[in-house]
């Protein structure tokens, strides 16, 4: 039972120290002691969104079940099984306001569902992005609204793609229709974002190497934290800040390789991975920390933006990704491409069950958070924006049901999707871009 009675700890706390503050994951001393049920409805107001962004579209022979339900996953999405029960995978969902062709638009129509002005210099224009949508409204009460990430560390630059600026690739949200914002793909910075306190880049970071972990600059504080709240509560501020002390571990291991000389790459920041899949899987962990720590209720995380030439020799594809897309029907081709898709899914999954893995408030992490993954293309052979690769996760607090294939009758504009995922972490909306309805045969009446 919680020791503390009558008065609760802010959901707004955090521990500091050192010129650095740490967010704490949601306790059961947050909430006024009272009846279970009192105490789980307020749990319920609490509510996250996740958007992952896979560039390219798919192979739909590898990706589409063949029955209404999830027992035998396709190739591409065999990596989900552990989490089959809370996912559902959508088809006929499409972008009619994406230019036919066009790569840029694809990513820039994800989350914003509006027609990119075609133009490749500086006057631009797009639309409000969902993530954005979300994060002036459930967003004000975290630290940071959103966060913004990718795996691509370098920004593109003029004129990417049939007259379109590279601003519509580089960028999957945007605040107003002339407002990207810009990811960060760098595992320190993020980190000192989440977590650092004044100074610029090169403050925090010297701060923070002077430091043999930020946890051991307030261990006082966290005793005093231990001291005051209940068993239960322990042990998930243990497990949390377990998992800050292996990501901060982490990092540090990617400086010291670039310190030794053990990577080559001189284009490199100092303290990104020279795997791929470790850096996606750090930045996985980081997003994991952030909606824990309510350091934020929304993220966006793009695996790879359109026409992305990065190999993957790790899974056996040395071929670039973007020549690759153009496949014209070489079934060779087809199958390393589909190999591709199913390493982006597999690593969503490794996000997805460490959700899973993470109690909380009666359910645990994914139970509190909407996750969409999804591309702006369906067939990347043709460059078509119809029959959308789609997959919505989590969210049982919401009432989603999960282990379900659900396929449209006929082309289902992709903002439904993003109208009901909104509606249903609590945004006040009737209308997204070009919704004709919402989804909510995706949901039922919440039963946490």
């Amino acid at each position: 039972m919680n020791i503390i009675t009558g008065t609760s700890i802010s959901r707004r706390a955090m521990l500091r120290g050192a010129g650095v503050a740490i967010a704490l994951p949601l306790l059961d001393a947050m909430f006024p002691a009272g009846p279970a049920l009192a105490r789980s409805a307020a749990v319920k107001t609490v509510k996250r969104l996740h958007y992952v962004y896979m560039p390219m579209g798919c192979d739909h022979s590898r990706w589409t079940p063949k029955g209404e339900t999830l027992d035998d996953l396709p190739f591409i999405l065999e990596p989900l099984a552990p989490v089959r029960g809370q996912l559902n995978v959508i088809g006929n969902l499409e972008l009619a306001n994406a230019y036919p062709g066009s790569h840029a638009t694809s990513n820039s129509a994800f989350l914003s569902c509006a027609r990119a002005k075609h133009t490749e210099s500086t006057d631009y224009y797009l639309g409000v992005t969902a993530d954005q949508v979300a994060a002036k409204q459930i967003g004000q009460g975290a630290r940071l609204p959103s966060l913004e990430l990718s795996m691509d560390l370098a920004q593109m630059v003029g004129q990417c793609d049939n007259g379109y600026a590279c601003v519509y690739q580089n960028n999957l949200s945007w605040s107003s229709p002339t407002t990207p914002l810009p990811s960060e793909a760098h595992p320190r910075l993020v980190f000192e974002l989440m977590f650092g306190e004044g100074g610029g880049v090169d403050e925090r970071r010297a701060s923070l190497r002077r430091q043999a972990s930020l946890l051991d600059a307030m261990a006082e504080e966290i005793s005093s934290l231990k001291r005051a709240v209940g068993e239960a509560d322990r042990r998930k501020v243990d497990q949390y800040l377990e998992s800050i002390r292996e990501v901060e571990r982490r990092i540090a291991k990617a400086d010291s390789d670039v310190n030794q000389g053990k990577l080559r790459d001189l284009e490199r920041p100092l303290g990104v991975p020279a795997s791929y899949e470790e850096h996606a899987k750090l930045m996985f962990d980081l997003q994991v920390l952030a909606l824990q720590g309510d350091v934020t209720r929304v993220t966006t995380f793009q695996l790879a933006r359109e026409t992305s030439k990065r190999s993957y020799p790790e899974i056996g594809v040395p071929d670039s990704h973007h020549p690759l897309s153009h496949h014209g029907n070489d079934p060779a081709k087809i199958a390393r491409l589909a190999k591709i898709t199913r390493f982006h899914v597999s690593l969503f999954s490794y996000f997805l069950q460490k959700l899973a893995a993470t109690p909380e408030a009666g359910g645990t992490l994914l139970d509190h958070t909407l996750c969409l993954l999804g591309s702006g293309m369906g067939n990347p052979d043709q460059h078509d924006h119809t029959d959308l690769p789609t997959l919505v996760a989590g969210g049982a607090a919401a009432g989603l049901r999960g282990g379900r294939h659900i396929r449209y009758p006929k082309a289902t504009p992709l903002a439904n999707l993003h109208l009901t995922l909104l509606q249903k972490a609590g945004v006040d909306l009737e209308r997204f871009a070009d919704s004709s309805g919402t989804t909510t045969e995706l949901f039922e009446p919440a039963k946490l």
